[in-house]
């Protein structure tokens, strides 16, 4: 049904190129005749060109599980409240983008930090090609700024880790022993409200002979809880098998730095200038309030493009 849906949409897809570019010059012939279309040939022409960077972005996007759904997890650098409240700011910056690219999203797990910001928090973000957008993403965050948190205002640099995974609903090869499985059963936590439990209801599942941890606690059933972090187990250990047929570990390294200095996929700068780079593709924005309100389009765009053209070479 997946491959239908995604075979429907590039259908669908192709008949809305057609269609916008046969608007186009209608509308210009409307013009040629001497009637004021101007502004409807303007609007036509921008959803035109947005329709062909989207099939642009789709066609780089060839991956066995690039039309998955994603699992995200964030987890702060060493560095206390300054890394954590960092880590909410990425936290809320993936909300926004999944918001703007009308994707779903539901927390599986949010830890929040003890002054400030989050500790760890998964989300799941469902849409077409979710995962293959934000693969992008996976790696080591660093944000330079004046601490909010610092009486002297003093300049701090912080760092946060991105994993993006595939989420795997049915793998036959896939199978998991439950002799390598670890589980454990706690309270959950949070702020308040809705999010105390009064029973053990949170999970945390680690799989031994990889030294994976998952876990899960937005739920009030521990079944739930627990059928949720298998699925995120299994998402895991699926990408972590991908990995090894592909021999790309090396694509991979970033997510298995330490998650402190030099090691950073992209920087965020807020102070003494306003800028945000990639440091593997050399993307940049002056304008980084937009970059962490959700506008990661061209980052991703550039990701994938450089993606594209390192498989191309590796097959020549």
């Amino acid at each position: 049904m997946r491959e239908r849906n995604t075979l429907q949409e590039q259908i669908e897809l192709a008949e809305d190129l057609s269609r916008l570019k046969e608007d186009v010059l209608v509308l210009r012939e409307l013009m040629a005749e001497g009637e004021d279309a101007t502004d409807d040939l303007t609007d036509a022409i921008k959803k035109y060109y947005e329709l062909i960077d989207e099939t642009e972005m789709r066609m780089m996007l060839s991956g066995d599980h690039d039309q998955c759904n994603a699992i995200l997890t964030i987890h702060p650098g060493a560095g206390g409240t300054e890394s954590q409240d960092w880590a909410s700011m990425l936290f809320r910056m993936y909300m926004r983008y999944a918001e703007r690219e009308g994707f779903k999203t539901e927390v599986i797990d949010y830890q929040d930090g003890e002054e400030a910001g989050l500790k760890s928090a998964t989300v799941e973000i469902s849409g077409p090609f979710a995962y293959g957008y934000l693969k992008a993403e996976s790696g080591v965050h660093r944000l330079v700024r004046i601490s909010p948190f610092d009486a002297a205002k003093r300049r701090h640099t912080s760092f946060c880790s991105i994993h993006s995974t595939p989420v795997i609903e049915d793998d036959n090869e896939l199978v998991i022993d439950e002799s390598d499985l670890r589980i454990d059963t706690f309270r959950a936590s949070g702020a308040g409200g809705q999010h105390i439990n009064t029973t053990d209801s949170a999970i945390r599942i680690t799989h031994i002979p990889t030294g994976i941890v998952v876990q899960c606690q937005n739920e009030r059933s521990q079944h739930k809880n627990k059928a949720t972090a298998m699925k995120v187990l299994r998402s895991r250990l699926a990408e972590l098998e991908e990995q090894r047929k592909l021999e790309a570990i090396e694509s991979s390294a970033a997510d298995k730095k330490d998650i402190a200095w030099g090691s950073q996929i992209r920087s965020y700068v807020l102070h003494p200038y306003k800028m945000v780079k990639d440091h593997r593709t050399s993307e940049e924005s002056g304008i980084p309030d937009r970059v962490l309100d959700g506008d990661l389009r061209e980052f991703i765009r550039a990701y994938l493009l450089r993606q594209s053209v390192q498989d191309e070479s590796q097959t020549n």
